[in-house]
């Protein structure tokens, strides 16, 4: 009977701990929904963390680490460097040294550019986000998050 329910307990704590490592949510955001042909518009990836979790900057200081990477790719637009906003370092239970960290709503940009002679009134792009989320003892799977944009053409 006490392994029953030790099992159902760790069962349990596994699936909120894994709900949580999902619950991270993902948004993108072009301002005024459109795009300028010839022109270039600064486009907001928001990755929003839940309290208790955290992921690894673009920049973790351990190569081992997963780093938060944002790639933007398709519509036959240009797309601009991202910036990435500066984590802050955290010491956690697991490691000596500190690590750099994104907690909370972390929001990363880049530039999107039409082309000048670009075809059509609206124009479709892929933005993927790579990060592990992790709390203060355990790291989940590393996870990429694809979302589609549409934006209008003007």
């Amino acid at each position: 009977m006490k392994k029953v329910v030790s099992l159902t307990v760790f069962a349990l704590a596994f699936g909120i701990f894994s709900a949580a490592a999902l619950a991270q949510e993902v948004s993108v955001s072009v301002p005024n929904g459109s795009l300028a042909r010839g022109k270039s518009v600064r486009v907001t990836v928001t990755l929003d963390i839940p309290g208790g979790l955290h992921v690894n900057s673009n920049r973790p200081k351990d190569e081992n680490l997963i780093a938060t990477v944002v790639t933007p790719s398709g519509g036959g637009l240009r797309f601009g460097a991202v910036r990435y906003p500066a984590g802050h370092d955290k010491v956690f239970g697991f490691s000596k040294n500190a690590l750099n960290v994104y907690e909370g709503r972390v929001r990363f940009s880049f530039l999107a550019t039409v082309p000048a002679k670009a075809k059509g009134n609206s124009a479709s792009f892929r933005v993927a986000v790579r990060y592990q989320a992790c709390t203060d003892e355990v790291c989940y799977p590393p996870k990429t998050k694809r979302i589609n944009v549409s934006a209008r053409i003007r």
